[in-house]
């Protein structure tokens, strides 16, 4: 009987879940929502792998996007409420141009192998 041959655990790396996190997102953005899941699963992918990226620069990717997404979230909904008072497409306007901007920032500092920050 011959040994079984060992398996090799084919893993993924930290660049390019960063990248695919940075691509769920913007497609979850660029659909204005319509394909919204894409952008949670984004955030979830990063909470998941947050403890292997501790000590990287993707650290700072992970929590680039995490603080991206809830920040957003959070003036979109309060920019909604406004809307009530005919003040709130500002709000609205205003969070997805930085939503955009921190998008296009932190992908293109991944691209460039270093921090959303620039540090």
């Amino acid at each position: 009987m011959s040994d079984p041959l060992p398996v090799e655990n084919p893993t993924v790396n930290l660049r390019t879940i960063t990248h695919v996190a940075y691509g769920l997102f913007a497609f979850g953005f660029v659909t204005a929502g319509f394909f919204g899941i894409a952008t949670v699963a984004s955030l979830i992918l990063l909470y998941v792998k947050r403890a292997d990226a501790a000590g990287t620069i993707y650290a700072a990717h992970f929590d680039w996007l995490i603080q991206t997404f809830w920040w957003g979230l959070l003036w979109l909904a309060l920019s909604g409420l406004a809307t009530f008072i005919y003040i709130g497409w500002a709000g609205i306007l205003a969070t997805v141009v930085w939503c955009l901007y921190r998008l296009v920032r932190g992908w293109l500092a991944l691209l460039e192998s270093r921090t959303p920050l620039g540090l």
